[in-house]
């Protein structure tokens, strides 16, 4: 007979967070994305500690960049804007171009930019139970546009890597703030 047993890690449906003992958390604050948005008189005025979005992740024994695995995570992107920029992650390429990424809405309303190395852009929009695909060789970025916590799923293999360095570079428009909706410029 086998044995039943419990899974070590649960998804909260409703806070959108994991429950577990095998977690690790990375908080990213404005202070980390100080080069990130373009109003620097708005941002010189914010709390250089203040969390823009925290990461949470299963542990495993895989280290990135070894083959064969998937790494499993949610992100929590805090409702605010740098002047009338909106919070944003980093963004991020993967180092190894071709490996493509799935995300899905868990909580809260944002959207998910998407710019190719060839320069395209687009946006998807990113609410509870939208499922994302991500290919390879694409930037991706969450932006949170609504008035709660944007707390989004994602899967990606192991040997993906990301390149955050080139981040600010490699997208070529800002979502900004305008009324009760936004806009899309050219960064």
């Amino acid at each position: 007979m086998i044995e039943i047993q419990s899974s070590d890690t649960i998804l909260d449906l409703k806070s959108g967070r994991l429950i577990g003992s095998h977690l690790k958390r990375t908080t990213t604050t404005i202070g980390d994305l100080r080069n990130y948005f373009k109003d620097r008189t708005a941002l010189n005025r914010m709390d250089p500690d203040q969390a823009v979005y925290w990461v949470e992740m299963e542990e495993n024994k895989q280290k990135e960049g070894e083959e064969g695995g998937l790494f499993f995570g949610i992100s929590h992107l805090c409702c605010g804007t740098v002047g009338d920029e909106f919070f944003m992650t980093k963004g991020h390429v993967h180092n190894k171009f071709d490996t493509a990424e799935y995300y899905w809405g868990i909580k809260g309303t944002g959207l998910l930019l998407l710019d190719n190395l060839k320069g395209s852009s687009r946006l998807i929009e990113v609410k509870p139970g939208a499922v994302l695909y991500i290919p390879g060789r694409t930037a991706h970025r969450l932006i949170n546009i609504g008035n709660e916590e944007l707390a989004v799923g994602a899967v990606w293999q192991t040997i993906s890597g990301h390149n955050y360095g080139r981040g600010a570079q490699l997208f070529h428009n800002r979502v900004t703030k305008v009324g009760n909706s936004y806009q899309v410029t050219e960064a």
